[in-house]
């Protein structure tokens, strides 16, 4: 019993660890995670895709010019036409890392990942002249913040309905 035991932790922490793995890869570029979970097509089409939205909305510039410190010129690099479909496609393809790596078992456990997307894109529509006290955080840091009202109502939403049916 105890061998089965340590056996089935050990499966259980591998489990983490790739879900972790996932996210994280994700997080670095959409679709790798799908290429290491062998899924090569679908890989490939999401950074192809996160290509083609990173190259139209000049997003490689605007996080250049917000890391050094340059917000306004950030904003004006920043094509916000096409930037407003990256949160959305981020999102997916960290949705589908997760699902893939195990995770995604619980119901409504996309909501965390649908709810930041919407989030995101809003903080991206609102980030070329909001300023958090007095300082205008741009194209790049004030869209990662609504990441944590997008988790919170996500997690908070699929927290209700699950009590709600269960």
């Amino acid at each position: 019993m105890k061998i089965w035991q340590k056996t089935n932790d050990v499966s259980e922490m591998e489990k983490k660890d790739k879900i972790t793995e996932s996210i994280l890869w994700s997080i670095a570029l959409p679709g790798f995670p799908q290429i290491l979970n062998g899924q090569l097509l679908k890989g490939i089409l999401f950074i192809i895709l996160e290509l083609i939205i990173n190259v139209m909305a000049n997003f490689n510039e605007a996080i250049r010019l917000s890391f050094i410190g340059n917000i306004e010129g950030a904003v004006s690099q920043a094509n916000y036409q096409w930037l407003m479909f990256y949160p959305c496609l981020y999102f997916f393809a960290m949705w589908d890392a997760f699902k893939d790596a195990g995770g995604g078992k619980q119901p409504y456990s996309y909501l965390p990942f649908v709810s930041s997307a919407f989030f995101v894109t809003v903080g991206t529509i609102y980030s070329a002249r909001t300023k958090v006290f007095g300082v205008l955080l741009g194209a790049v840091w004030f869209p990662m913040l609504w990441v944590i009202p997008g988790l919170i109502i996500g997690f908070s939403i699929k927290l209700i309905l699950n009590l709600k049916e269960g």
